[in-house]
């Protein structure tokens, strides 16, 4: 994934204020690998003995880090009750630096690569969140809307031709942008989604499944977000049998065959022309993962339409 800073590397300004939010000094504290953040991702302990997590970024690791921070700090206000998030305990914002504190959750992330039990775990979960009731007011965006511009991947493959471009990607480039085109209108729904589940944003506990970082909360189609875990689950195993999922759990029962044909063009053209762009600020790994994650869904894709 991605090398972090850590929390003794933060700037004594940003440590400070986060002391402040927990009310006691931070005495030590042990940096959490994974994911793609160039920012800190610390569980710390307190002079008290208590335990906190706190992940930190300032804009001259990566300007866009603290934005999504301080949307994640938003989107915590808004969740509603019975949503299994670690409590938020607080923001540190100077304008530069952006540090989020959480409640420390004793939890691993699921096996790499995905274990049945744990994905049928995992799914369970994001049947429940499906059937809760949001707020009509929370400000979260439509899923639809978010994506709507992200889905014209294989559109702009079409007028700035990618190098090295696969052989069937490239003969069906007018196909897969008609059918990324429905996967928009297909991610339309009432449901709360998260919008970027892989392993790395999941903790599995003894009461169950909890979700991290909620920068992109939008609300959507019940089964967005268990799609994409499938698809995290097949990049990271491309022998994987999870799509038997498709047909026989719960949270799938209203996404229809033609629905996850778009929404996983739709993935397929963003992740691939993502992946031919320079690397951003800080996170130096990503692109090489939207590509493996463009060609899995590809292939997933080829057999969908064959």
């Amino acid at each position: 994934m991605n090398e972090r800073i850590g929390w003794w590397q933060l700037p004594p300004s940003v440590r400070a204020g986060v002391e402040r939010i927990l009310g006691e000094t931070v005495l030590s504290a042990q940096s959490q690998s994974g994911g793609f953040s160039p920012g800190s991702a610390d569980r710390v302990v307190l002079a008290s003995g208590r335990r906190a997590f706190v992940k930190a970024v300032g804009t001259e690791t990566n300007a866009t880090s603290p934005v999504l921070h301080r949307r994640e700090a938003a989107v915590a206000r808004v969740l509603p009750p019975g949503v299994p998030v670690p409590e938020f305990l607080g923001m540190h914002d100077d304008g530069s630096w952006v540090a989020l504190v959480l409640a420390d959750v004793q939890g691993r992330h699921p096996q790499e690569p995905w274990q049945e039990a744990e994905l049928a775990q995992v799914l369970d979960t994001l049947a429940d969140i499906a059937g809760l009731e949001l707020d009509a007011d929370a400000p979260l965006p439509r899923y639809e809307d978010s994506l709507k511009r992200a889905f014209l991947g294989w559109e702009k493959l079409q007028s700035r031709p990618l190098v090295g471009i696969p052989a069937w990607e490239g003969g069906h480039l007018e196909l897969l942008a008609g059918l990324a085109r429905d996967g928009v209108a297909a991610l339309a729904g009432n449901s709360l989604v998260h919008g970027d589940l892989r392993t790395d944003n999941i903790l599995l506990t003894d009461a169950g499944p909890v979700l991290l970082d909620w920068p992109w909360a939008a609300v959507g189609a019940p089964w967005a977000d268990a799609l994409s875990v499938l698809v995290n689950a097949r990049t990271l195993d491309p022998a994987s049998g999870c799509v038997h999922f498709l047909a026989e759990h719960r949270v799938f029962a209203d996404a229809g065959e033609q629905e996850i044909t778009g929404v996983l063009a739709g993935w397929a053209g963003y992740f691939l022309d993502m992946s031919r762009r320079p690397a951003p600020s800080g996170i130096p790994t990503l692109r090489a993962f939207q590509a493996r994650q463009a060609e899995s869904i590809s292939g997933w894709l080829r057999r969908r339409l064959s």
